[in-house]
């Protein structure tokens, strides 16, 4: 299925770009060229890396000691 009309990107090809490591939407549109016209893709693409992204963790956060107000 073409997911990017614009530059005729395919799901194949996203995918692909995940499991070569991409992690990000921008990871995915720099490997594949998709989303780099109208954008009108980038909905499809979010989906398809969380469908088969890797999860990554969130960040830790400490906190620092006198940033209460």
């Amino acid at each position: 299925m073409i997911v990017c009309h614009c530059e005729v990107v395919s799901d194949r090809e996203v995918l692909e770009s995940i499991e070569d490591g991409a992690s990000t939407v921008a990871q995915v549109c720099g490997a594949t060229g998709a989303g780099r016209n109208c954008g009108g893709c980038v909905f499809s693409l979010k989906r398809l890396l969380c469908q088969h992204g890797r999860s990554v963790p969130a960040p830790s956060f400490t906190e620092v000691a006198g940033a209460t107000g």
